[in-house]
């Protein structure tokens, strides 16, 4: 097993080294392709998104298992990716989200056949891609249409999600809304709208909606901009916003109150538009199914107690439809999102015990 752990850790790093940003992953999906052809895996083909598929055959006829795992990072390509180590560490941006995860495609493979076991349906190997950001779940959504529900269930792996079970999918809203006036002379002018100042209103009525916490409800700006010198009344601005409710219902409501702010901040010199740019639906698979109990018990059986959650992944898609599906992971660490992203080493082990299990037993489960 130390072996084939030191071989994994050092793929991981191998597919970390190629830059991944959301909307720019072909090169690491040129080189997964080429990891499923050496393995010799059947039907390997990338489809109009940069998904990356490969199929390893089952001696029967059940409905295929369909496991992927995401290729794109949330950091720009110039981002330095040198990796290091410490003692029962590596360090460096996107090791764990989710390079390990995708590292684990392929070390399922080599699990499967070292231990000779025979799968009594196909299992689809997928790389998907714009898990991350604005890639709003294209990838995945491109993944359910194909394969839809006729198949046994969907595996998500992340690489930082070990102990967890991630069995319902956060509702997510996002919007990019713009502000535009005439603009002017800061000082000849003064006294025409700024679209900065507008804007800025805009964002002190939008965080004084109160929130729930139960069910937990969320608001971010998380980027905002515009003008053009300091001596400019900004004819433009710019915000990207974030809403998330466990709950659909409530994740609605937000939205129309969001909506209407925007609406009455409009008048004549001001034009305030609001314009959607990413939805990730919610759904849940209950606590008591047997694809979720199923996940619990790989994780007691490596001595890991797991703990049920909700999250925003590639899982929303299939969860969203109806479709039976778990996140799990491959070891612990953090950082994810900064460029001191770092993975534990020691779990990895058990984490790829705990996916080959899942795996293997998947299709008993019912």
């Amino acid at each position: 097993m130390k072996a084939f752990i030191k071989h994994l850790l050092d793929l991981a790093v191998e597919i970390q080294q190629i830059p991944a940003p959301t909307f720019a992953e072909s090169k690491r999906a040129q080189f997964v392709q080429g990891l499923f052809e050496t393995e010799g895996l059947q039907d390997i083909s990338i489809d109009s998104v940069d998904n990356v598929y490969a199929r390893l055959p089952g001696k029967g006829q059940a409905r295929p298992l369909i496991v992927s795992a995401h290729l794109d990072t949330v950091f720009p390509v110039e981002t330095d990716l040198t990796t290091s180590h410490r003692k029962g560490q590596i360090i460096g941006p996107g090791i764990g989200d989710n390079s390990l995860g995708v590292a684990a495609l392929i070390g399922l493979v080599w699990l499967l056949r070292e231990r000779k076991i025979s799968l009594p349906g196909d299992l689809w190997l997928v790389a998907n891609v714009c898990e991350e950001g604005l890639g709003d779940l294209c990838g995945m959504r491109a993944v359910v249409d194909r394969f839809g529900a006729d198949v046994h269930a969907y595996l998500i792996i992340e690489g930082l999600s070990l102990g967890y079970v991630q069995h319902r999918a956060l509702g997510v809203q996002r919007y990019r809304i713009t502000a535009k006036t005439t603009g002017g002379h800061s000082w000849s002018d003064y006294g025409q709208p700024s679209a900065l100042h507008e804007i800025s209103a805009l964002v002190t009525k939008l965080t004084a909606i109160p929130l729930p916490s139960e069910p937990r409800t969320t608001m971010n700006v998380g980027r905002m901009g515009g003008g053009t010198s300091i001596n400019a009344i900004a004819a433009d601005a710019w915000l990207e916003l974030d809403l998330r409710s466990e709950s659909p219902q409530a994740l609605t409501e937000l939205a129309r109150r969001v909506e209407r702010l925007i609406e009455t901040a409009s008048r004549p010199e001001v034009r305030m538009e609001a314009k959607v740019i990413g939805q990730r639906p919610a759904g849940d698979l209950p606590a008591k199914h047997p694809l979720v109990r199923l996940a619990e018990d790989c994780l007691k059986e490596q001595g890991i107690q797991p703990k049920l959650m909700i999250g925003s992944t590639d899982a929303n898609v299939p969860l969203s439809r109806g479709l039976p599906a778990v996140v799990l992971g491959v070891t612990n660490g953090a950082g994810a999102h900064t460029t001191g992203e770092f993975i534990n080493t020691e779990p990895v082990g058990r984490g790829m015990q705990q996916l080959l299990q899942f795996v293997d037993r998947v299709w008993k489960s019912g």
